[in-house]
């Protein structure tokens, strides 16, 4: 029996109600637990997304390099030590590849179409693009979906009847029938992209300048194309990627031998290794046929990724 005076005792807290009395009593402390929780999986998440971005570079620039440097070699070195590095820089492989494989001719038909194509993809696919995203009339959703709707179709389906079509209007085994071609083949992910890109820019400035006088077709060439110039590198870089590389179409379009591009040319080079063997001058002309798609990218890189980018950001 407990006398008056004596106080109850307090029953005994679990190690829960211990913990959270603590918190309670000290919320500086919990909050810097959290932190530190947070702290420490930011590291770990850190360091597993940079070890797979180094695996990545490393899957893709070592074949690169390896190109390169089985450029410079012999057919012997080739074959005796393919991963050692040269032992001499053997530059008769670029200068046989240049002249004798016939890639001289190759590159100029190639910069010849991709030139005149990637000029007439640009200035169509902005214009088509300006007009969707600008104008309201009727049809304008449904030339938008058409032109995505061109994407879904494979070029595959198309090659019969498109070479029908250029051989009865004579366009057949030429250089502008083929830039045609290939503008045909790139205008609808110009146009999807360019129309998503002008539809983020400002109206405001547009309808400035049509207020000071301007015509649209001022407005557009001096005022709105400039401001989309982001856009048009992003686009342009994957349109000279894409056409630079084509295989399929002058494949089909394109059978006169000197009308060949750079593609016909190295298939044809590496055909020409089962009798011949010179497998120098073949990885000289494929490093010959990838510079120009690497420069284009290490100069405009930084335009590419703020094409990509400006849309979500504004």
């Amino acid at each position: 029996m407990k006398s008056a005076g004596t106080l109850p005792e307090e029953p005994e807290m679990t190690e829960t109600q211990s913990v959270g009395k603590a918190l309670t009593a000290d919320p500086l402390r919990g909050s810097a637990d959290k932190e530190s929780a947070r702290g420490s999986e930011g590291r770990t998440l850190n360091v597993f997304s940079h070890g797979m971005l180094v695996l990545w570079a490393v899957m893709v620039v070592m074949p690169l390099l390896w190109a390169v440097m089985t450029s410079f070699k012999d057919d012997k070195a080739i074959f005796t030590s393919p991963w050692s590095l040269p032992t001499s820089l053997s530059f008769d492989n670029w200068s046989r590849a240049w002249s004798q494989a016939h890639m001289s001719e190759y590159f100029f038909n190639t910069l010849l179409v991709v030139g005149g194509s990637l000029f007439g993809t640009m200035l169509l696919g902005s214009m088509v693009a300006y007009v969707l995203a600008r104008f309201d009339f009727p049809g304008n959703r449904f030339f938008y979906f058409l032109f995505i709707g061109g994407m879904s179709f494979p070029i595959i389906l198309a090659l019969v009847p498109l070479f029908y079509v250029m051989s009865n209007t004579g366009l057949l085994n030429t250089r502008h029938g083929l830039i045609l071609a290939y503008i045909a083949y790139s205008l609808p992910f110009t146009t999807f992209f360019l129309t998503s890109f002008f539809r983020s820019l400002p109206t405001s400035v547009a309808e400035a300048a049509l207020i000071d006088g301007a015509s649209h077709t001022r407005t557009f060439f001096q005022v709105m194309l400039p401001m989309a110039k982001p856009g048009l590198i992003s686009v342009g870089i994957f349109n000279f990627l894409g056409q630079w590389n084509q295989y399929m179409l002058p494949t089909v379009l394109n059978t006169d031998p000197d009308q060949r591009v750079l593609t016909q040319g190295l298939v044809e080079l590496a055909a020409s290794q089962g009798y011949k063997g010179d497998w120098s001058g073949l990885f000289a002309g494929l490093v010959m046929a990838m510079l120009p798609v690497l420069a284009a990218y290490i100069i405009f890189q930084r335009q590419v990724v703020a094409g990509l980018t400006a849309g979500a950001l504004k």
